[in-house]
């Protein structure tokens, strides 16, 4: 994995150029390189040049905050081209997003800077990647914060890869820091490469969003413990394209007509921004129904429609990208005309981040924020993601320490109360702060002590309180929007834009057309979701008693079953989220509801009718469970079977939180009664399994194993509402 000093081809954009220029010949090479990346008129700013300066002539640890824009990539790939020519080994980026790492790979290659990546996406080339390196062909490698403790790159490549580099770059800096708005438990390892990286290599962190409490964390985490102190370049943040504005509409049907009625009139292409998958697809569909070219682009978006997506939005092939935050970082268009957001993030700086992707590159860049009702309802759902409890961690610490060998996902969750993905972020937080160990095979513990700063993680969860007061007090104000921005990031330059809203008395008009909010309105009533059906045990069940596993019988499964929404989603969710909020009384749904729920059941294509209804037990909402079934049962002249029973008074006992712990407590709750398997008997169809709300989908699918063992053919599952 050694990396040749200097290797390269004539065709090669990096020249040698003394290793001693370091004044008036630095630059000049410096100047040439970046015309190189972004044409014949293109000059370093003062400020690009003092870190490329401290960079390559004095090796410093430098932070760079400036606005996005304003030039952050270049900084770092004319000091890779300078490094190189010197005969240092490649540059390394970590960078966080697959869409932020084909900008950086497209814009070296304009250079000549030889960029590849190692992710997710390019198994098959991550072996010929290793072979460029140790040739030294390869100039610049991108890698993902979470690639750094994948076992088998952080052992076998990342030493010799670190200690051969000529450059190391944290993009997105202000996600080391759990300050910050969108800290992940994975940048934080960055500071223990920092620590083992020799002193000579120099390091650069750039970010557009830090406001001084972030600066000084990121600061802090790049020192190396000597007197080198990081060089920090802090310039002021204000985009001089953007005109900003809120359009305060009163549901969700208004906003979907105002989108329709007012995409044509925004310049060139754009952003939709969503909070929720669901509302991102939600939003795509209903435009594309609408007449109007747009695509969705989520997490959950298959790769290469994701990969496509972007060369359309980069080539103007569509209006607008309706968006979740998977394309909130580093998308680089300079010609985005327009961002807007249907729903507020819960951080202003969140916000100033994402509008950041509009106006780079022209005059002017229209930035509307349309907020909803329901957004706070969404804001509190990720609040609940936070650090665990003391006790959970303990537990999980405890368990680890008894196992014999490495423990992988799926068998810890047979031990420990805690959903995957949040499971997964505790752990990559304790294996940063030394007290567990991600090996092959799963995770070990490391017996080292370890403390729970239970006042920093009280300070962090205020803190993101006073973010979402902050963005509701941006939504009202009627100041300067861009000001308010720029003081949320403590930019000491902050002053009226005199392009806003609020700046101007220009206001985007809130009136909406008939026809838009009727076509809106139908779109939003149309009910029915899927509910897929769990196929396959959980792993580790015989931890918890239970000895089942692999695939689950096709003769006991559910089929394909539906709900009228999922609680995410735009129409029916916000009526959902209303009716099954915890402190809601138990009652009949209404006649609007039932409707909907009439409309999915007529709209199911389902093989053979039912025959029968069954309802779930519920403890929450008896009377709205069992009468649903009564009616759905004598609306459709089905069978009313009666109601499945629990085996204690407490139900299925408190909520769990993953799948092995979740289907535990089912398994051990749920029974068929006598009279519910007396009236199956005298079935000969499907049977309609009545629910007002599925999340994990075991409840479900254990009730339809039960159903299925005493005769009924087949078992379609109903329910109100999905989390999905």
């Amino acid at each position: 994995m050694c990396v040749p000093p200097g290797s390269g081809t004539k065709e090669h954009m990096v020249t040698s150029i003394p290793s001693s220029a370091t004044g008036t010949g630095m630059r000049e090479a410096a100047e040439r390189h970046l015309r190189a990346l972004a044409g014949e008129s293109a000059r370093l700013r003062e400020d690009q040049w003092k870190a490329v300066r401290a960079l390559v002539a004095e090796r410093r640890r430098t932070l760079v905050v400036q606005r996005t824009g304003w030039g952050k990539s270049a900084v770092y790939f004319v000091a890779t081209a300078l490094r190189r020519a010197e005969g240092a080994g490649p540059t390394v980026i970590i960078s966080p997003l697959l869409a932020l790492m084909r900008n950086q790979i497209a814009a070296a290659e304009r250079a000549g800077i030889r960029a590849h990546t190692i992710n997710s996406a390019n198994l098959d080339a991550w072996e010929q990647t290793y072979a460029d390196i140790a040739a030294g062909a390869v100039d610049v490698l991108l890698v993902s914060p979470e690639r750094l403790n994948n076992p088998d790159f952080r052992d076998r490549v990342l030493p010799e890869l670190a200690a051969g580099a000529g450059l190391v770059v944290i993009d997105e800096a202000h996600c080391v820091s759990d300050w910050g708005h969108d800290f992940r438990p994975d940048y934080r390892r960055i500071r223990t490469l920092l620590q083992e990286l020799p002193r000579q290599v120099p390091v650069l962190a750039t970010t557009a969003t830090a406001n001084e409490r972030v600066t000084r964390d990121v600061a802090e985490q790049l020192e190396t413990g000597d007197d080198n102190e990081t060089l920090v370049l802090r310039g002021p943040l204000d985009r001089e394209s953007l005109h900003l504005a809120v359009v305060d509409l009163p549901d969700s049907t208004a906003r979907w007509s105002w989108l329709a009625q007012h995409l044509d009139d925004l310049p060139g292409s754009g952003i939709i921004y969503t909070l929720t998958v669901a509302a991102a697809t939600e939003t795509a569909e209903f435009l594309a129904a609408r007449g109007h070219s747009v695509a969705a682009y989520t997490g959950q978006t298959d790769p290469e429609e994701r990969r496509q997506a972007e060369e359309d939005l980069l080539h103007n092939r569509v209006k607008a990208l309706v968006a979740t935050s998977a394309l909130g970082m580093g998308f680089d268009k300079p010609d985005l005309g327009f961002v807007l957001h249907l729903g507020a993030p819960q951080s202003p700086i969140s916000y100033y981040q994402q509008v950041g992707r509009a106006g780079r590159g022209v005059a002017r860049a229209e930035v509307v924020l349309l907020p909803g009702r329901e957004d706070r309802e969404i804001w509190a759902y990720f609040a609940g993601l936070a650090f665990p409890p003391e006790e959970t961690v303990r537990e999980t610490l405890d368990v680890l320490a008894a196992a014999e060998g490495p423990m992988s996902l799926p068998r810890l969750e047979t031990r420990v109360d805690l959903g995957r993905g949040r499971l997964e972020q505790m752990l990559k937080v304790l294996d940063v702060d030394g007290a567990v160990q991600r090996v092959r095979g799963g995770w070990i513990a490391t017996g080292r002590p370890w403390t729970y700063d239970a006042d920093r993680y009280a300070a962090v969860a205020a803190a993101r309180k006073r973010e979402q007061q902050a963005m509701l007090d941006y939504i009202a104000t009627d100041g300067c929007r861009m000001e308010f921005l720029r003081r949320q990031l403590d930019d000491p330059e902050a002053a009226p834009c005199g392009r806003c809203d609020t700046c101007t008395g220009r206001v985007w008009p809130a009136d909406i057309d008939p026809e838009q909010r009727e076509a809106a309105a139908e779109h939003l009533g149309r009910p029915g979701t899927t509910i897929a059906p769990r196929k396959q045990w959980p792993t580790g069940m015989a931890a918890l008693g239970i000895e089942i596993s692999g695939a689950i019988r096709a003769d006991l499964r559910a089929e394909e079953g539906r709900a009228l929404a999922r609680l995410t989603d735009i129409g029916w969710g916000t009526v959902l989220r209303r009716l099954l909020a915890e402190d809601a009384p138990d009652e009949p749904v209404n006649d609007q509801v039932f409707q909907g729920v009439i409309d999915v059941l007529a709209a199911w294509p389902w093989r053979q009718r039912p025959v029968g209804v069954v309802a779930m037990p519920s403890l929450t909402r008896p009377r709205m469970v069992s009468d649903l079934a009564a009616r759905i049962a004598r609306v459709g002249r089905l069978a009313s079977v009666g109601t499945l029973d629990y085996t204690r008074p407490d139900g299925v006992g408190p909520r769990r939180h993953n799948s092995a712990q979740r289907l535990a407590s089912v398994w051990r709750a749920l029974v068929v009664g006598e009279q519910v398997a007396a009236e199956l008997a005298g079935i000969s169809g499907p049977v309609l399994l009545v629910d007002d709300y599925t999340d994990t989908g075991w409840s479900l699918t254990v009730a339809a194993r039960l159903l299925r063992e005493v005769g009924a053919p087949e078992v379609l599952p109903f329910a109100l509402a999905t989390r999905g």
